[in-house]
Parts: C-alpha cells; sequence; structure tokens
C-alpha cells in the first residue's frame, strides 16, 4: 500500500489522491486502508518515513565539511528527484492550512532525524554547533526553502558553500 500511495500522488497529486483511489491502486479493499491510516496524510507521511530511512542517508566521508556535503547532496536530491520528496512536498504544502496535518509533520520530523546522524558525525570538529533541533533547521532549511519555493535544487557549488559556512560558524 505505502508503494501505491507513492505513484497514485506522482500520478494524480496530493488534492486529488484519496483513501479509494490508494485502495485501488493497492488492490485492497477501503476498509483494509481506514483500518490502518485514518487519511491519506497518514499513510502518506508512513511512505515518507520508510522512503527517508533508506534515500536520505548520506556517505560516511569522515571530515566534517564532506560529510555535511554529503548529506546535503542527498537531502537535494531526495526533494527534488525522488517521488517520496514529492510526497513530503505535498505534505509541507497541506500543513500549511491543515493543522492536522501539520501536527503530523511535526512530531514525525523526518528531515531533521535523518540529519542528526551527519550532525553528531561533524560535532567533534564543530564544538559551537548549537543543540541538535537548531542545528538540523540550519543544515536542512536552506535547501528546503529553494525547493519549495522553485521547485529546483541548489547547484553543488553552493551546497558546499553552505556546508563550508555552517562550519565556520560553529567554531569557537
Amino acid at each position: 500500500m505505502l508503494e501505491a500511495v507513492d505513484d497514485l500522488l506522482v500520478d494524480v497529486g496530493y488534492a486529488a489522491m484519496t483513501m479509494k483511489g490508494i485502495a485501488e491502486r493497492a488492490g485492497v479493499g477501503r476498509q483494509t486502508v481506514y483500518r490502518w491510516w485514518a487519511t491519506k496524510a497518514e499513510i502518506l507521511l508512513e511512505a515518507c518515513a520508510e522512503d527517508v530511512r533508506e534515500e536520505l542517508v548520506a556517505p560516511r566521508v569522515g571530515e566534517a565539511r564532506e560529510d555535511l556535503l554529503g548529506y546535503l547532496v542527498v537531502l537535494d536530491r531526495f526533494l527534488v528527484e525522488s517521488p517520496a520528496g514529492l510526497a513530503f512536498r505535498a505534505l509541507l504544502g497541506e500543513a500549511q492550512h491543515d493543522p492536522a496535518v501539520r501536527a503530523l509533520v511535526r512530531d514525525a520530523d523526518l528531515l531533521a532525524l535523518a540529519a542528526r546522524d551527519v550532525l553528531v558525525r561533524v560535532r567533534p570538529s564543530a564544538p559551537a554547533m548549537p543543540d541538535l533541533p537548531l542545528a538540523a533547521v540550519q543544515l536542512i532549511g536552506p535547501v528546503v526553502t529553494q525547493v519549495l519555493a522553485t521547485g529546483e535544487g541548489l547547484p553543488r557549488d553552493l551546497l558546499a558553500t553552505h556546508a563550508a559556512t555552517l562550519l565556520r560558524a560553529w567554531q569557537p
């Protein structure tokens, strides 16, 4: 069912996606879908969470700047190219006017959870890094903003500049 929701989102978009459509795409009855998820936002978020765990993993280089850059490149690609990234962007859009979706997205905190792994690795080289929730926002914010505002990612050179700027800011 989680694959069906990703496929359906790509085909028809969030607004046109329905629980009935999800059930039909998955080849199950609507009652089966409703047994596990109350809304299309819930099933879409679960599909995103599964995909984030698989797709939003940065390579471990061992050098702080390269580790940050690796994560930023993977994040950018996820948000621009992946069906799961499209689903996440749809949820962010819906969260702007639906408090229930906003709460789901906030509580799941999918991008920040993925960012924390790389931030923990980088912290020894960045002793003035703020607490992880703020550091995650500082890391992912510009990429998410660019993609939401333009539908396009940032060029690799700007991602590298962003990584270097953060590391300088996180020095004592």
